[in-house]
């Protein structure tokens, strides 16, 4: 064999050899950014959702713990804290966040659940309930993709008074949300968040879900008065107020919702 033949197709075997570790490179990449899973449980009354969260206390959080899920959110909607609402008592609903490390864990977390005899056999009440007497009405579930910018979720508090705030951003066509999601990583607006005290818990883009395009992102406030001092810095921020009127930004948003929450017992964040 020529040398300069054999040169040549060495270099295809190796550069078709480089091409499965180029590819792991890639994917092991890609697996540090989080699928997170936002489920909104619904209930009859106050009682099922205080057995709800009982379960999750002393079942579900752990379980989930044990399938390679955490840190787990649990969280609630009281009155006082949302009065743009105008609630005339504290919701009964509960939100819950699921982090995942790969998408394989999204897609065998209720099998992992099924085998997990601990939890089966703690949680039987709940997990059997009868047809005649639900444990919840039903559930709603979002799955976002964590932000490049904010890969993980994080716990930036565990104070007694701490206070969770979710907003979700919804956008008039996919090419207006993901520039909205660009804003946030490329155009600075995640570090603007960091400095002026908007301390992250996730922030991620819906890839299944409801009223898409939208993304959704969490704050983690130690008080309500942290929370207000926060958003002023924010808003009279020099670089929020150019990075806001920015033409390529324009019209990013069609619909903001916005919810004041606090931890429920089983809540790890």
């Amino acid at each position: 064999m020529r040398r300069r033949e054999f040169l040549t197709r060495f270099g295809m075997t190796a550069g078709a050899l480089a091409l499965p570790k180029l590819g792991q490179a890639a994917a092991k990449k890609e697996s540090k950014k989080q699928y997170l899973e936002l489920r909104t449980y619904h209930f009859a009354s106050r009682e099922k959702q205080q057995a709800f969260e009982k379960f999750l206390a002393e079942a579900a959080v752990p379980a989930f713990n044990r399938a390679g899920t955490r840190p787990v959110g649990v969280f609630k909607l009281l009155a006082k804290d949302n009065l743009d609402l105008k609630l005339t008592s504290d919701g009964t609903d509960l939100y819950v966040l699921i982090p995942h490390n790969s998408f394989d864990s999204v897609t065998q977390f209720s099998t992992r659940l099924a085998a997990d005899k601990v939890f089966q056999q703690a949680g039987d009440a709940i997990i059997h309930a009868p047809k005649s007497d639900p444990a919840f009405t039903r559930y709603e579930s979002n799955l976002l993709l964590a932000f490049d910018g904010f890969p993980q979720v994080k716990v930036p508090t565990q104070a007694a008074d701490r206070l969770l705030q979710l907003r979700i951003y919804e956008s008039h066509t996919n090419e207006r949300g993901r520039k909205k999601v660009e804003m946030f990583n490329q155009g600075g607006e995640l570090a603007i968040f960091a400095r002026t005290g908007m301390t992250g818990v996730f922030f991620g883009q819906s890839v299944i879900g409801s009223n898409l395009p939208n993304l959704t992102y969490m704050l983690a406030f130690p008080t309500a008065d942290d929370q207000k001092k926060a958003w002023d810095t924010f808003r009279n921020d020099p670089e929020w107020k150019r990075l806001s009127k920015a033409d390529e930004y324009k019209d990013v948003v069609s619909n903001i919702t916005n919810l004041i929450l606090r931890p429920a017992a089983a809540s790890q964040i």
